[in-house]
Order: C-alpha cells, then sequence, then structure tokens
C-alpha cells in the first residue's frame, strides 16, 4: 500500500512537472510560429504541384499513374502514388505535413500496421476508373525500409520552413550529414535524479 501511495505521489508530481513544461512551452514564440506556419501551409499546398518535387529528389520510386480519369476517360498522369500519398496524408488523416511521426503514420496506414484506409474515401476512388488503394499499398510495401525513411525525410522537408534542405535524399554525402545532424539534436537520454530535478 505504501508504494501505491509512493508511485502516485511521483505520478502526481510528473503531471505537474509536465502541465508546467507544457504551459510554459505554449507560449514560445517558436511554438506559436509553428503552429501558425503548418496548418495554413497545409492548406495551401497542392499535392497536384508538390508530386514533382519529390519525384525530382527520389526519381526511383513508382509513379502508379496508369488510371483512367472517369471524366475525361483518358490516362490521369498527374495522379501519382506520391499526390494520393499527399492527399490522403493532409485531406483524409488531417495530420500535420512537418513531423515525421505524422508521415510514418500515414506509410504504416498503407503497410496495414496502423489504422485501416477506408476505400471509399481514398484518394481517386470516386475520379478514377479503378481504386488505385491496393496498387498503392503494394507499392509502398516494396520500398526498402530506407526508401521509406528518405521518402518520410523528402515530406518532411516539403512542408517544414525552418529546415531548408534539398528534397534530394539519395547522395550519400547528404544522408551522413543528415545523421549526424539528427544525432546531435535529439533529446538527452534520461538520466539518473532527472525527476529531482523537475521538483
Amino acid at each position: 500500500m505504501n508504494r501505491q501511495k509512493q508511485f502516485i505521489k511521483l505520478s502526481t508530481i510528473a503531471c505537474i512537472a509536465g502541465l508546467i513544461v507544457l504551459g510554459t512551452g505554449l507560449h514560445s514564440p517558436s511554438f506559436l510560429t509553428a503552429i501558425n506556419t503548418l496548418p495554413s501551409f497545409a492548406q495551401t499546398a497542392r499535392p497536384q504541384e508538390l508530386w514533382r518535387r519529390v519525384y525530382q529528389g527520389m526519381p526511383n520510386l513508382p509513379l502508379e499513374n496508369k488510371y483512367i480519369n472517369k471524366e475525361t476517360g483518358k490516362v490521369d498522369e498527374n495522379s501519382t502514388l506520391i499526390t494520393r500519398l499527399l492527399q490522403y496524408h493532409l485531406y483524409v488523416k488531417g495530420r500535420a505535413p512537418g513531423y515525421r511521426l505524422d508521415w510514418k503514420l500515414t506509410l504504416a496506414d498503407y503497410l496495414g500496421a496502423n489504422e485501416i484506409i477506408d476505400e471509399a474515401a481514398y484518394p481517386g476512388s470516386s475520379t478514377l476508373n479503378t481504386n488505385p488503394i491496393e496498387s498503392d499499398r503494394a507499392a509502398i510495401s516494396r520500398l526498402s525500409r530506407k526508401e521509406r525513411n528518405d521518402l518520410v525525410q523528402a515530406l518532411v522537408s516539403l512542408f517544414n520552413q525552418n529546415t531548408r534542405s534539398p528534397v534530394n535524399t539519395t547522395s550519400p554525402n547528404t544522408s551522413s550529414t543528415t545523421n549526424s545532424t539528427n544525432r546531435s539534436n535529439s533529446p538527452l537520454s534520461p538520466r539518473p535524479g532527472d525527476a529531482q530535478r523537475l521538483k
């Protein structure tokens, strides 16, 4: 019983400390700027234009643009795998475009490891003769882990206005630079006594 009381006490202290940290962080200019710019940028972003930049940086990605538009009766070359991925992420799921975790969740949807994709709501299901969801899932599953990570980085770079890194992730020099930068900017691991400092 004494151990339970201790646990409850420590949990309460951690929650209060977290709220204090969050409360001060929510009013910081960088946080407010990030909140204000990302959603507005996502609203003005047009996947029909952005997909080209992803393919320029990653030319080996499958296009998956062989589907016939119901309205025109012609192949819609602008309805690519990346166009639909962007539309799914931004408009169907409403996920933030500037964060790696959100893009990883979207890719996990495609891999069947997160949320089930609603076939009727999938981009292209109402405008193309054939719903492209199955071939898009297959195309994402054929990508290697590195290719998926490179794709996530390319997508984050497209939307993250604080990062001026190019979309091209194929150069070995930039990937090693990116890895060392990510390691130096990553948060520190918890150490003994950190909880005491929060008091």
